[in-house]
């Protein structure tokens, strides 16, 4: 559904992406997992079309090739904003049907949509409540809402979870689950919460690049073998195990140099 090769991107001399690779299937829940500054919202924004890559990276989106056929698959995408994108002085309604209007869902199923994605994420008692007036949680679950409105086959979610707390965090990821299983929504997410990437059905650690993939369970396995662990290793000390491995590769290929 989606795959990346051989992309990197610059700002200047800073290198903030470098020759990443992934391939996501079809339904799938795909985890870029990395702290603050290791490129996952970058690889999203180049992915959207709203930056550029260097030249030789190569994106297809339902193979269709990006940036060249963006306009074929947009209608495809739902995408949540690490940011609030919400106008704070229109009810969570209001802001739906402003969005469905951009997204040009028909007049005459628009309510019904605003209805079904309200019920989803909980917000159908809220619904005639200011965006200025919600929690923080509430307006998260509203800008999710607005990128689920059109019924997207593909959904891209930057660091959705940032800042709610743990319980809202969980019910959170049964949506992603439920969505992903029931409707075959493909779901590209971002986070640094290295915990909750165990709820991904693959995982990129990322640190400019990929620094290793696969399902978490492989990973975890993968370590403890390698450090003759009892028992299954936290997500954190995997992403540990695989930074120190790079930068002692990156220290051998310096002297071989």
């Amino acid at each position: 559904m989606i795959k990346i090769s051989s992309l990197s991107k610059s700002f200047g001399r800073f290198k903030a992406v470098e020759n990443l690779d992934i391939n996501i299937q079809r339904g799938e829940i795909f985890g870029l997992v990395g702290p603050n500054g290791s490129g996952k919202t970058t690889t999203i924004l180049v992915l959207l079309d709203i930056l550029d890559p260097d030249p030789g990276a190569k994106i297809t989106i339902d193979g269709k090739e990006i940036p060249k056929r963006i306009n074929e698959v947009y209608h495809k995408i739902g995408f949540m904003p690490q940011e609030l994108s919400l106008y704070l002085d229109l009810t969570i309604e209001q802001n739906l049907k402003f969005f469905g209007n951009l997204y040009k869902i028909p007049k005459p199923i628009i309510d019904s949509h605003i209805q079904e994605v309200l019920e989803l994420i909980d917000l159908t008692e809220y619904k005639k409540r200011l965006i200025s007036k919600c929690s923080g949680g509430m307006q998260r679950r509203c800008s999710l809402a607005v990128a689920l409105l059109h019924q997207p086959e593909i959904l891209i979610l930057d660091e959705p979870t940032v800042g709610i707390d743990p319980e809202l965090r969980i019910e959170f990821w049964n949506y992603f689950k439920k969505i992903s299983k029931e409707k075959g929504v493909t779901i590209l997410i971002t986070t640094h919460y290295l915990a909750e990437s165990i709820n991904c059905d693959q995982i990129g650690l990322m640190n400019k690049k990929i620094l290793i993939s696969g399902t978490p369970i492989e990973l975890m396995e993968n370590v403890r073998r390698l450090k003759n662990l009892e028992s299954l290793p936290d997500m954190e000390e995997v992403f540990i195990h695989y930074t120190h491995q790079e930068k002692k590769e990156k220290k051998l290929g310096g002297i071989g140099r």
